[in-house]
């Protein structure tokens, strides 16, 4: 099987740490890709709280690869003020939990108009974060997310292209979601593509486990390790969890598992775990 550090969003196996670290342990993996702590997103917890975390974390062996912060989910004539104190916030969290990355989006933009009319505005906003993050030693990466200006290839390329300073999220299922061939996306953004989210839909949108799908992820994934890729997080999405409801848009038609039916969180993490490793071991 061919080596890769995996981290998670544990949080879809239990909102609570405690259940997140045993999830982690059970499947052997690295850390976090952390989203969600005891209920609450990991930018809204306190300084106190996220050392507390980062303390639990190294007692059991375990780190946090990235946070998963919503840092740039907002609509593109949102309130900018509010959610660049939310940025940093989220920046002092990263120092106190020794994180390497921040994940961060390009904005929603009204699915009735054009995303290319609001590349101006895309570009000022997220320049503006990352100057906040200039210098601090932490990564900022751009995930493709449905409904963003970046949800596609080529403006996640120009984004990547404007900005080389920030770093590539490759989500396969989120490029199925939006209609974008995978395989076309990577040929485009390899080059710039940091780490990958493990996860996997079906063309109608229903996300399943990796490599039952198709976002080509089993050639993908060969090709990121060949091209010297260390690192993924698997994102699960294969049933609903605490917190779903705040992570995409309201009246998101979700599908979530397909065929595949869990008889709770623990499994369906797990089934997404051993997926990913499934895909590795033929590799």
């Amino acid at each position: 099987m061919k080596h890769l550090n995996i981290y998670a969003f544990a949080d879809e196996a239990s909102p609570m740490i405690e259940g997140q670290i045993t999830a982690m342990l059970r499947n052997g993996l690295q850390g976090l890709e952390i989203r969600g702590v005891d209920g609450v997103n990991i930018s809204d917890i306190s300084i106190k709280k996220a050392k507390e975390v980062h303390a639990r974390l190294e007692d059991n062996g375990l780190k946090v690869w990235s946070i998963g912060s919503p840092i740039g989910k907002i609509a593109i004539d949102g309130d900018h003020a509010t959610h660049i104190e939310k940025f940093r916030h989220t920046l002092e969290i990263a120092e106190a939990l020794s994180a390497e990355n921040i994940r961060l989006f390009s904005y929603y933009i009204d699915e009735n108009k054009n995303p290319d009319d609001y590349r101006s505005a895309v570009i000022d906003h997220l320049g503006t974060l990352l100057s906040y993050g200039e210098g601090s030693g932490i990564r900022l990466c751009h995930e493709n997310e449905k409904g963003i200006y970046g949800d596609n290839a080529a403006r996640s390329l120009d984004l990547l292209n404007t900005f080389p300073q920030l770093y590539g999220i490759f989500d396969p299922a989120n490029f199925v979601q939006c209609g974008q061939d995978t395989s076309e996306a990577w040929e485009m953004l390899k080059a710039r593509i940091f780490y990958l989210h493990i996860k996997d839909a079906l063309e109608d949108g229903t996300v399943v486990p990796a490599g039952y799908g198709k976002g080509h992820l089993p050639e993908i994934l060969a090709d990121f390790i060949a091209r010297g890729g260390t690192s993924v997080t698997v994102e699960p999405h294969l049933q609903a969890f605490s917190g779903l409801n705040n992570l995409e848009r309201p009246k998101e038609d979700r599908k979530l598992g397909g065929t595949f039916h869990f008889k709770d969180h623990d499994e369906s993490f797990d089934k997404a775990c051993d997926s990913l490793k499934e895909i590795l071991q033929k590799l």
